[in-house]
């Protein structure tokens, strides 16, 4: 699948790293480092623009040594990229750990996957069919 992008930010374009990676890793473009203190969230720029195809959506996701080096996720994991929007990707970055953190220009803050999703159509009625499961919720399969 091709997708057009707009690149401008000084970066290269997102990439896949490996032959089996599943997302494409995404820059900050910044004009200078961003200090992100404990608890705090920031809004990173990233220069991109992207055209998706109908039926795609690109999925914003944290990047797994961020988040266990540095405490660094996605405030929105992950945030969604609709096809029909055209302005510029920004990343919510958010610092979870009890040390500041510097984000640097063109570091590789979180990774993009695009994937396909269903549009549904609700056909109301009075009770689900029954699973095995059931109703059974939050940790009803224990440990």
């Amino acid at each position: 699948m091709t997708i057009i992008i707009v690149n401008n930010s000084k970066h290269p374009h997102p990439c896949y790293v490996t032959e089996g990676s599943a997302g494409m890793d995404i820059r900050a473009d910044i004009p200078e480092d961003i200090i992100l203190q404990p608890m705090e969230r920031r809004l990173i720029p990233t220069g991109l623009y992207i055209a998706l195809p109908e039926g795609y959506e690109a999925q914003m996701r944290p990047r797994s040594g961020l988040a266990l080096k540095h405490g660094i996720t996605l405030l929105n994991s992950p945030g969604t990229i609709d096809s029909d929007y055209r302005g510029e990707i920004g990343v919510i970055l958010i610092n979870l750990s009890t040390e500041a953190f510097r984000i640097c220009d063109g570091e590789r803050i979180c990774q993009m996957v695009v994937a396909p999703y269903a549009k549904v159509e609700w056909r109301p009625a009075e009770s689900l069919a029954d699973t095995v499961r059931g109703a059974g919720g939050f940790g009803h399969t224990g440990i």
